[in-house]
């Protein structure tokens, strides 16, 4: 995904502006792991999980960073499905960011 490949309907415009926040959150560590979550899975989320994903991005970067790499646990209104999708994406494999 990048930002030209959401339409102009109204209900993308918010998509736009998160995947946009993704990319530039000024914690570079994170900006990697949340880009490239916005990438492959922003158009997928409900609108429960965008809730959930904007309010992630609200946080100060060094919890989160402390939160993906499980060295602290997240608030309980933090822990959800989003969360545990970018907490996989960090454990992955050879991460597409690193190429």
């Amino acid at each position: 995904m990048n930002g030209s490949d959401l339409d102009d309907a109204p209900e993308n415009a918010r998509r736009k502006r998160l995947y946009f926040r993704s990319l530039r959150r000024g914690f570079k560590e994170v900006d990697l792991v949340f880009g490239t979550f916005a990438r492959d899975r922003l158009p997928g989320l409900n609108a429960a999980e965008l809730d959930a994903y904007e309010a992630l991005l609200e946080a100060p970067d060094q919890d989160v960073w402390l939160w993906l790499q499980g060295m602290s646990e997240a608030p309980p209104s933090y822990q959800t499905s989003v969360l545990e999708q970018l907490k996989a994406l960090c454990q992955r494999q050879s991460p597409d960011w690193i190429r």
